[in-house]
């Protein structure tokens, strides 16, 4: 199951945030979203758990959950929407 994690502190590794999804079972991958240009977080992630059971325990158990000070949201990743629906950008007005 792809899980989603927001609201994560800018200085957490992706070690540490697997630490603590492995405290509830295996975890295939984690990846931690950075700006292209930066390299900095955007605080937010993606977890990959095999086992549906344990990443739905880990949803529920860590969602709210106190990280470095800050209360991460953890939910099952929604799969991304088509682009295409998207409004253009009017470029012209500026």
């Amino acid at each position: 199951m792809n899980i989603y994690v927001g609201n994560l502190p800018y200085d957490l590794t992706q070690d540490e945030l697997k630490d603590v999804f492995a405290a509830y079972g295996d975890v295939a991958t984690v990846n931690i979203i950075t700006d292209k240009m930066t390299r900095r977080s955007k605080g937010f992630a993606f977890i990959e758990m095999p086992d549906k059971a344990a990443a739905e325990e880990a949803v529920g158990k860590l969602n709210g959950f106190s990280l470095k000070g800050r209360n991460i949201t953890v939910s099952e990743a929604k799969p991304r929407t088509e682009r295409n629906d998207r409004k253009p950008r009017n470029y012209e007005r500026y």
